[in-house]
This record gives C-alpha cells, sequence and structure tokens, in this order.
C-alpha cells in the first residue's frame, strides 16, 4: 500500500459505508487507489479529500461495480 493510500484508508471506509452492498470494497479501494495516483502532485493537505471527492464520482457512475 502506498503512503498516499494509507493516508486515505478513512475515504475507503467513509465511501464503503455510504455506498453500502451495491459496490464491493474491492472497487472502492481500486477507484480510491486511481485516485491516488491521479492526483499525485497535489498539496497533501488537500489530498485525502481531493482524493475521496474523486472517488465518489467515479464510484457514482453507472457502469461501476458491472
Amino acid at each position: 500500500m502506498t503512503p498516499e493510500l494509507a493516508r486515505a484508508t478513512d475515504a475507503v471506509t467513509r465511501l464503503v459505508d455510504e455506498l453500502g452492498p451495491a459496490i464491493s470494497r474491492d472497487a472502492v479501494v481500486a477507484a480510491v487507489a486511481q485516485a491516488c495516483d491521479d492526483l499525485r502532485g497535489s498539496p497533501v493537505g488537500a489530498l485525502p479529500e481531493l482524493v475521496e471527492r474523486l472517488a465518489r464520482v467515479r464510484l457514482d457512475q453507472p457502469t461501476v461495480g458491472l
């Protein structure tokens, strides 16, 4: 687990709780990991919030989890 993803574990927990069983934990972890990669270079202090927001948007797309 990368340091960025380790800091994003709270985001994973919140998203899993928010989205419920409709989306697997693995899909949430993958979305958060991808968001961490995509947001690399962003201010470290803003990264947890930005990662959670981006992952939420991506997980809200109708093709996720199919």
